[in-house]
């Protein structure tokens, strides 16, 4: 690969940058709100999986103690 020289870099830089479709204000919010409600779901399930997991190792000790 050749080297560029930095001004070279910057200017290759600013030329990609104008390239970038950014997404709109509805579009990132929609993201948004699916990434929230994704995360909820996530939390909510895996709360809920450690407190049965931890039950039955409770259940487990108990029994063998």
């Amino acid at each position: 690969m050749a080297k560029t020289s930095p001004m070279q870099f910057i200017q290759q830089v600013k030329s990609e940058t104008k390239k970038v479709t950014w997404p709109s204000r509805k579009e990132t919010t929609v993201s948004v709100i699916a990434v929230l409600i994704m995360v909820t779901l996530a939390s909510l399930f895996l709360f809920f999986a450690d407190q049965i997991l931890a039950w039955a190792v409770n259940l487990i000790l108990e029994i063998g103690g």
